[in-house]
């Protein structure tokens, strides 16, 4: 079977969010003010082709742990649509 695997990742909370400052202050600069905090990730689409959606979720686990998220400063998330 094929299945949709999104996986979103983010910054670790307690890290500061250079992009998401840049943005923060570029709302500011054009009247947005009611914006309160930006953080800037990335979404990543995956079809993987798995005999059920546990296994097609521990395929995109070990993807995100080892390549598409840096443990180290990021956070991630999947979801099987």
């Amino acid at each position: 079977m094929n299945f949709s695997v999104q996986v979103k990742v983010m910054p670790l909370k307690e890290l500061l969010d250079p992009q998401g400052k840049a943005v923060m202050g570029g709302l500011q600069n054009l009247g947005i003010k009611t914006v309160q905090d930006v953080r800037i990730g990335k979404t990543i689409q995956l079809q993987v082709d798995a005999s059920s959606s546990d296994e097609a979720k521990k395929i995109a686990e070990e993807a995100s742990r080892k390549l598409l998220a840096n443990p180290v400063m990021e956070y991630y998330e999947i979801t099987i649509n």
